[in-house]
Formats: structure tokens, C-alpha cells, sequence
């Protein structure tokens, strides 16, 4: 080694794992109507929350017995964006189907 390189050490700056904070999340919800189809609502979920056929029939079911379901939790921007393009895609095809967000 050269005699430059064997006084130089690197600097390495230590970050404490505490100031590093997570996103919060949110989850994305859908609501239940009496016109939307139960059809319509497992396609959404497979298109935009890229469920499986098992996963997304479970989960219409429970938005269609409970009046609500949770599709996935997501940072803020994209549960937002995902919230827009649900109701985009429902109104595209007629459908009054509604799409939240809320912290978890």
C-alpha cells in the first residue's frame, strides 16, 4: 500500500436506528352497495390489489356480509392512488362502488 492510503481511514458515520422512522400506513377499504356486482368487485380487487381468485373472492364476501373490507394497507400515496383508481375503473363501468382510506 502506499503510503497515502495508510493514513487515510475511512469515516464512517453512525445512524441511530431511532431516527429512521417507518411511513405510516393506511388501510384501503371497500364498501359495500346494492349495485355494484360481486363479479365486478373480484375483478377490481384482482386488477388493482393484485389479489388471487381465493383471495379476492374472500374478501368481496366479507364486504358483502360485513358492509366493508379491508384490501390491503399501503403508505399514503399509494393507497390514495389506489383509492383513485378503483373509483375511476367503477365509474368507467357504471358502478357506484366506493373505496377508502384510513390510518391504521
Amino acid at each position: 500500500m502506499s503510503q497515502y492510503f495508510s493514513e487515510t481511514k475511512p469515516v464512517v458515520e453512525k445512524q441511530d436506528r431511532d431516527e429512521v422512522k417507518e411511513p405510516p400506513m393506511f388501510k384501503v377499504l371497500l364498501h359495500n352497495d346494492d349495485y355494484t356486482t360481486m363479479e365486478f368487485v373480484v375483478e377490481i380487487l384482482m386488477y388493482v390489489f393484485h389479489k388471487t381468485v381465493d383471495d379476492a373472492t374472500r374478501i368481496m364476501l366479507n364486504v358483502h356480509q360485513k358492509g366493508i373490507g379491508v384490501c390491503g394497507v399501503y403508505t399514503h400515496d399509494v393507497a390514495e392512488t389506489k383509492v383513485e383508481t378503483v373509483h375511476r375503473l367503477a365509474r368507467e363501468n357504471g358502478h357506484p362502488l366506493k373505496c377508502t382510506m384510513e390510518s391504521e
